[in-house]
C-alpha cells in the first residue's frame, strides 16, 4: 500500500456552507476512500496555502487518483495537491539503487 499526502484549499463558497452548517466532512469522505480500497490515516485543518491536510493509504496510484479526481470534480476545492510519500526505508532503498544506476551528469 502506498501513502499519500493530500492538501486541499476550499473555495469561499465551501467555507460559507460549512460555517452555515458545520459538519465533520471526514464522515462523508471516508467511505469514498474505503470504496477504493484506501484508508484515511489522519486529517487536519491547516493555516496557510492549504486548508486541509490528510494522510491516506491506497493500494495503488489509480485508486488514489480516482478519489482525488472525484474530490476535484465536486467543486469544494479551489486547489488541491497530492504527493506520494515514501517511508524512510523506501527512501534509503531508492538511494541505494540510485548509486548503482551508472548515471553520469552532463559534462562528466
Amino acid at each position: 500500500m502506498a501513502i499519500y499526502l493530500f492538501q486541499g484549499a476550499y473555495t469561499s463558497e465551501a467555507w460559507a456552507a460549512q460555517i452555515r452548517n458545520p459538519q465533520n466532512r471526514v464522515a462523508h469522505v471516508q467511505p469514498v476512500i474505503e470504496g477504493q480500497g484506501g484508508k484515511l490515516l489522519s486529517v487536519y485543518y491547516a493555516f496557510g496555502e492549504y486548508d486541509l491536510v490528510a494522510i491516506v493509504e491506497f493500494p495503488d496510484h489509480v485508486s488514489a487518483s480516482a478519489v482525488t479526481l472525484a474530490l476535484a470534480g465536486g467543486g469544494a476545492f479551489k486547489a488541491q495537491k497530492t504527493t506520494v510519500l515514501l517511508s524512510i526505508e523506501e527512501g534509503l532503498e531508492a538511494m541505494r539503487r540510485a548509486s548503482g544506476t551508472g548515471y553520469r551528469p552532463p559534462g562528466s
